[in-house]
């Protein structure tokens, strides 16, 4: 058996694709010939009444509280495509009923109770065969009774003939389970379902309401069912009975109806060989149709694209079009001032060509053609013409104007007179080409390399033959008288008070005004260099920028250091002031001549410049002034080696006696040294007091060393010259604070070894004899030492009278004695007290020795020889 149209999925999407928007789901979809009628009446066949396909759906759509059902009814378009024709509610659905004058069973009508015009009968519904019209009956009834809740009344319509077919054909028939918006499923029909189906579903109000009329003809009582039964057989009888005497009866009009039937078969079969002829020739004319209307399609398709190929190409050639008045410029336009607006549109044009034609603003079609591949070699070749020649004219430009500067002598420093350099006209000759530059770059990023490296090779002739014309007249204007460099040697009768008045802040002045005019001008012009030739590097930190160039797009600044850029960048500020920092050392090894101690203030001077250069364009200058302090330092350290050379010739000199000739020198050098400080020159200083004062004292320790006898004297004296003379700097210098105490400690040892000398020489028997009783007591018992040889009371006596006869004439030889071998006199009274001191200290120590260890004998009283010391 052939597929029903009921399971056709295509068909179903269709009808589904014919409502889209509607928000309903199709339950079923069916093919059906549409006729018309009237109720109990067949159609006649004719012009106007032959069927039409047609094709009945079943659809849903589901509501918050209830779901509503539709049969819609779809035709087919001249295209053969489906589309909605009519839509009728099943709540409305009131009647249905088959059409008795055809034999197969398989026309129906549909009445709805809302139809305004009541006397046009519905239209006739013929499906294929009686499986398509139960399926489909059997749908609508289903879906009448699950969603809206009643039945519709069926008219010549076998109930129990249907639900035998239910029964049968159980895969065919559509039962709604749960929400009738989810669309059919089919599933297994029960006897119990289809009992159900019969008794409940099949037979309609109406025939429930005949058969309560013709039971109620029969008025029997409740216990007469056999009577019921035998009244129903006999009448039964009778009506078979009389069926047969009228079949009998009419036997000639049944053998004329059958002739008549016999004749219209006939005609029915012609009819279906005619139809059968006529269909094969639609069948053909439909494949002719639809041949045409494909040719129809692709012709007017063709059209459409011919269409959009044309504007396409339209737009294709826009693009590869050069205008000419661009073309003539750029190859061989004039680079003057006046055309200067010229040439930016040019390369802004070319610019904007060359980026039109890469693959992300052009389809990688395109990219292909031979044509737009030719053109891009063209505008190539003459993007390369042109930025050949741009850099032609620019490195000429750039010798022309320098050399223009360089033959002009008003442009430097002249004898008597000092010129600031003024690059303010040369700035704005070259701003004028600023945006070639920048045009150039986006053009070939690489021309831009031999054009700096011009450039740079140009202005550092005439920054170096700048800078070298105002050094010579500042050197030449500069008055000031040299000071000689011998500070510390004590062979040198050089006059320290002289040195130490002589004013040469003229020359560290001199220094400080090569720095102001230079660097100022030597960062101006690498921040203009370094974005006058498009270096990607952020210019920030220089408050004097007066380059006056703005990038074309601000969107395509840098947003951070681009490294490669900066790299390059240093590179070139190398070329452009390689050479000038030769002019500024001639400044410094002229103000070192001249006064080596103004190294200190020009070293704090290039410190404070260094700190205030921040720009990354700065760079190279930073890295000049950072060689310069160090050709100050060199040449401070070169100094105070001198001076230290001269400290240690001091130790190969005859017999040294009294306060060495460097540490009060040493005081002045100080001083001066503090008054030039400025800034950070601090640790320098500080650096060159710890190698002095370090070979200072290493050199006062040899001269010492080489005569014993008055090393004491010598290094007690210089280590209070030392203090006397630094006491106020001390003060406020840490550095000289430390070797200020370390002087000190120094000072105090050797007194303690001088004064102990000078009252061992008076007194040597007595304390020697104090001596050995201390070292006895570690041994022996005090009782003991009496006893010892060389220790007896008769030995303390002994003792006691030679040291202690006549002893203010010891204390006074001790006195003549220490005042005899200082040279300083105000050194005197302090270190006789110390001596009578220490002298007292040591008698003390003596007397409680011999009271422990010699209790019965006399020796003069401590507090005796303290008056006598006290009244010398």
């Amino acid at each position: 058996m052939a597929k029903s149209s009921a399971d056709d999925e295509e068909l179903r999407r269709a009808c589904e694709a014919a409502i889209e928007g509607t928000k309903q789901k199709i339950v079923m979809s069916i093919r059906v010939a549409k006729s018309c009628g009237i109720w109990g009446k067949s159609g006649k066949l004719g012009r106007g009444n032959m069927a039409k396909p047609r094709v009945l759906g079943i659809s849903t759509k589901a509501k918050v509280k209830r779901t509503k059902a539709f049969l819609r009814v779809f035709k087919y378009s001249n295209g053969g495509v489906l589309e909605h024709a009519k839509l009728y509610k099943l709540k409305h659905l009131s009647k249905v009923e088959l059409v008795t004058n055809d034999p197969s069973g398989c026309t129906f009508m549909l009445g709805f109770d809302n139809l305004r015009n009541q006397s046009v009968a519905p239209p006739q519904w013929t499906m294929r065969n009686l499986d398509d019209r139960n399926r489909f009956l059997l749908c609508i009834l289903n879906i009448c009774k699950d969603v809206l809740g009643h039945l519709p009344k069926v008219v010549g319509i076998d109930v129990v003939e249907m639900a035998l077919w239910a029964k049968e054909n159980t895969q065919a028939v559509t039962k709604r389970q749960g929400d009738p918006e989810d669309g059919p499923y089919y599933t297994e029909v029960t006897e119990g379902d289809m009992k159900v189906t019969v008794e409940r579903e099949l037979v309609s109000q109406a025939e429930e309401e005949d058969m309560e009329a013709l039971l109620g003809t029969y008025v029997m009582g409740i216990g007469e069912a056999e009577a019921f039964s035998e009244r129903l057989k006999r009448e039964l009888q009778a009506l078979e009975a009389a069926n047969v005497h009228a079949i009998l009866e009419n036997e000639p009009l049944i053998q004329e109806v059958l002739q008549g039937l016999e004749s219209a078969t006939n005609c029915v079969e012609d009819m279906d060989e005619w139809l059968c002829i006529f269909n094969v020739k639609l069948r053909h004319m439909r494949e002719d149709i639809e041949s045409i209307e494909t040719r129809n399609n692709k012709l007017e398709m063709q059209s459409v694209n011919n269409k959009s190929l044309i504007e396409e190409l339209d737009k294709l050639l826009e693009r590869l079009h050069i205008p000419s008045e661009y073309a003539s410029c750029l190859a061989g336009g004039s680079f003057d001032e006046t055309r200067m607006h010229e040439n930016i549109d040019a390369c802004e044009w070319l610019a904007d060509a060359l980026r039109s034609l890469e693959v992300p603003n052009l389809d990688r079609t395109y990219a292909k053609m031979r044509s737009v591949r030719e053109k891009r070699a063209e505008l190539d070749k003459l993007k390369t013409t042109f930025v050949k020649r741009a850099s032609e004219f620019m490195r000429n430009y750039f010798a022309s104007l320098v050399d223009f500067m360089i033959s002009d002598k008003n442009y430097f420093s002249q004898r008597g007179q000092l010129k600031r350099p003024d690059h303010a006209d040369l700035r704005y000759k070259c701003r004028t080409y600023a945006r070639l530059l920048q045009h150039m770059k986006s053009l070939d990023k690489n021309c831009l390399g031999p054009l700096r490296k011009a450039y740079c090779g140009s202005l550092n002739l005439l920054l170096r033959r700048e800078a070298r014309e105002f050094a010579n007249e500042l050197r030449a204007s500069t008055k000031a008288p040299k000071i000689p460099t011998v500070w510390l040697d004590g062979s040198a009768a050089s006059n320290q008070s002289a040195n130490s008045a002589v004013d040469t802040s003229t020359v560290s002045e001199a220094y400080s005004k090569m720095l102001t005019v230079f660097i100022p001008l030597l960062v101006d012009e690498s921040s203009f260099f370094a974005n006058f030739m498009c270096f990607e590097v952020p210019l920030g930190g220089s408050s004097n920028d007066d380059s006056g160039i703005t990038d074309i797009d601000d969107n395509d600044k840098a947003a951070g250091k681009k490294t490669a850029d900066l790299e390059a960048l240093n590179v070139s500020l190398c070329d452009l002031l390689d050479g000038i920092q030769e002019d500024f050392y001639a400044v410094v090894d002229w103000a070192c001549k001249i006064d080596p101690l103004r190294c200190i203030s020009m070293h704090g001077i290039t410190e404070r410049y260094i700190s205030g250069q921040k720009a990354d364009a700065a760079g190279f200058v930073r890295i000049l002034l950072d060689d310069i302090e160090n050709r100050i330092s060199n040449q401070f350290s070169r100094f105070v080696d001198e001076a230290c050379h001269q400290i240690e010739r001091n130790e190969r000199n005859v017999r040294q006696v009294g306060v060495l000739s460097y540490i009060p020198r040493f005081a002045t050098l100080a001083t001066r040294m503090e008054q030039y400080i400025q800034g950070q020159s601090r640790d320098l200083v500080d650096q060159a007091y710890t190698k002095f004062v370090t070979i200072m004292f290493v050199t006062l320790d040899k001269i010492a060393q080489a005569d014993t006898k008055y090393a004491d004297v010598l290094l007690l004296e210089n280590y209070a010259a030392f203090q006397n003379s630094l006491y106020e700097l001390a003060n406020v210098v840490a550095t000289l604070a430390k070797f200020y105490h370390q002087a000190s400690e120094s000072y105090e040892q050797a007194c303690t070894r001088f004064i102990s000398t000078i009252i061992y020489y008076q007194f040597e028997r007595l304390f020697q004899f104090a001596r050995r009783i201390e070292d006895l007591m570690c041994t022996i018992t005090p009782e003991e030492i009496p006893f010892q040889l060389g220790l007896s009371k008769v030995d303390l006596r002994k003792v006691v009278k030679s040291s202690l006869s006549g002893v203010d004439k010891s204390i006074t030889t001790m006195y003549k004695k220490l005042q005899k071998n200082l040279t300083s006199e105000e050194l005197l009274p302090s270190l006789w007290d110390k001596c009578k001191k220490e002298f007292l200290d040591k008698y003390d120590s003596f007397a409680q020795l011999v009271a422990k260890i010699y209790p019965g004998e006399n020796i003069p009283d401590v507090s005796q020889m303290r008056d006598l010391l006290a009244s010398m």
